[in-house]
């Protein structure tokens, strides 16, 4: 199986796996916006991405490390699971003593045990979950999706339908579900065999840690990129703006959820073929085709954002978030490609190069939020994510041909994001009605067929037969 067919392979198997477990969330969100009003729905959001955030902090992003050292068959795959299980334990220690201090912080204040539930099962699950990827199946792992997302539906029905719980059951839910993922994958796998508490190798426990604990500092950063906005429209605005916000996020989240499938089959695929000799023309096809994706996805998700989804998903108090939708879907764009740049620094293992961008865009955009959200409102904050994730993206195009020459399509780049513009444009300032309809719908056929040729060349590298000799190999690629 060639590279191309096996990232291909890999995205199928969890497409299938994920994507029917994310729509269902979404399936839900209109349930969650019912029961939990813009208030209730910006305090939830708040409690979930902090969350989001400790777990990378309190794991060091040790999952990260687990991805990286156990796609290495030379390294004993029991030894780095126990190495991460381990870190985690170790730290929760730590993180234990800081559980006063959640509590002193308001918007968190009766929260603070659930909250260290939440991180520590959250550590443990992603580690559990990423070793399985690693070394047992990936369809495994995506079955796993599946699971943990059914059975954190099943709860949010009892919790919040049935007993009414508010946020508390909605926060709850999800520990839960994170609960169901580890008891259904150690009783699949018996990951409990391979788990050796003490005598860890302390050479490869220290490279995984010198892999990985750059990786924290950047998580951080990228999550004040992604998420810093919510906290400030919240102090500056209010908890209205915020659930409005965070609802108008969940759009853009389909081209995430889409792109997070093809990041994490690609991810595999960047630390096992990083010393091939074809490397260049693998990335620079691969960066091709995932434009090709995230175009097509951003242009598909505003061509029905109005008569479709807004009217489905959204109760009468949501429905002004429309407005945002456009911009977070050009910040998405961005955010995706400078997760593909990262990979360049993962597979050379220049990880201090990722922190260091990322500290960049996370200042800009702390600055520019406090700027824009006081003359603009919301909007700013939508104007400061797109902003700061350019500005990442700029100096990693650069940074990463330290690394590794990868073509980049720029004509390709910008007629996409130029025809994008017109139907954001159609959004914000048309009144809504049949022209507006057309013009998205005439806009969105020309990125189909300019991005046609993109899809014929990508099906013809997945059916590309591997040969023997590698430079035969190199030659027969053909760039998307």
């Amino acid at each position: 199986m060639n590279k191309y067919r096996t990232l291909a392979s890999n995205m199928l198997i969890l497409a299938v796996g994920q994507l029917s477990s994310k729509l269902l969330v979404y399936v839900m969100l209109r349930f969650y916006t019912d029961i939990l009003g813009t208030d209730g729905y910006g305090e939830m959001t708040n409690i979930v991405t902090a969350c989001d955030l400790l777990i990378s902090v309190v794991s060091l992003s040790i999952s990260s490390g687990v991805l990286r050292f156990a796609l290495e068959k030379s390294n004993d795959g029991k030894m780095v699971f126990s190495i991460g299980i381990n870190t985690i334990l170790v730290n929760s220690l730590f993180f234990l003593c800081t559980v006063p201090l959640i509590g002193m912080i308001p918007l968190f204040r009766g929260y603070e045990w659930m909250i260290f539930i939440y991180v520590i099962l959250g550590c443990i699950k992603d580690v559990c979950a990423i070793y399985v990827r690693s070394r047992y199946s990936v369809t495994l792992f995506a079955v796993d999706g599946i699971v943990t997302t059914v059975s954190t539906v099943v709860y949010n029905l009892l919790f919040l339908g049935v007993f009414h719980f508010g946020v508390p059951g909605y926060v709850f839910s999800i520990v839960l579900g994170n609960v169901t993922s580890i008891v259904f994958l150690n009783i699949t796998t018996k990951l409990f065999m391979d788990y050796r508490p003490i005598r860890n190798d302390k050479t490869l426990r220290v490279s995984m840690l010198r892999y990985c604990i750059p990786l924290m500092p950047t998580t951080i950063m990228w999550w004040i990129i992604s998420f810093s906005d919510l906290y400030m429209i919240t102090a500056f605005i209010g908890e209205d703006a915020n659930g409005l916000y965070a609802f108008a996020y969940k759009f853009p989240n389909l081209a995430i959820m889409v792109m997070g499938i093809f990041s994490q089959a690609w991810r595999m695929s960047a630390i096992t073929e990083r010393n091939s000799r074809t490397t260049s023309n693998f990335y620079s096809n691969t960066f091709s085709m995932m434009q090709t994706i995230m175009f097509l996805a951003s242009g598909g998700i505003m061509l029905v954002l109005r008569p479709i989804i807004m009217p489905f998903f959204g109760s009468e108090d949501f429905q002004p978030a429309y407005i945002y939708v456009p911009l977070l879907l050009a910040a998405v764009i961005f955010q995706s490609f400078d997760n593909f740049l990262a990979s360049i620094y993962e597979a050379a293992q220049k990880t201090t190069h990722s922190m260091i961008s990322s500290g960049i865009g996370a200042v800009s955009n702390i600055v520019l939020n406090i700027v824009l959200i006081y003359a603009f409102g919301i909007m700013g904050a939508a104007i400061a994510t797109v902003s700061s994730y350019v500005i990442v993206f700029v100096y990693r195009i650069f940074d990463t041909k330290k690394y590794l020459y990868m073509k980049v399509y720029w004509a390709k780049i910008f007629v996409n994001l130029a025809l994008l513009a017109v139907m954001a444009w159609s959004i914000i300032f048309l009144e809504y009605g049949t022209l507006q309809n057309v013009i998205n719908a005439v806009v969105f056929l020309v990125i189909a067929a300019l991005n046609f040729q993109s899809c014929v060349q990508a099906v013809k590298l997945v059916l590309h037969k591997s040969k023997n000799n590698s430079r035969e190999n190199q030659d027969k690629e053909t760039n998307v």
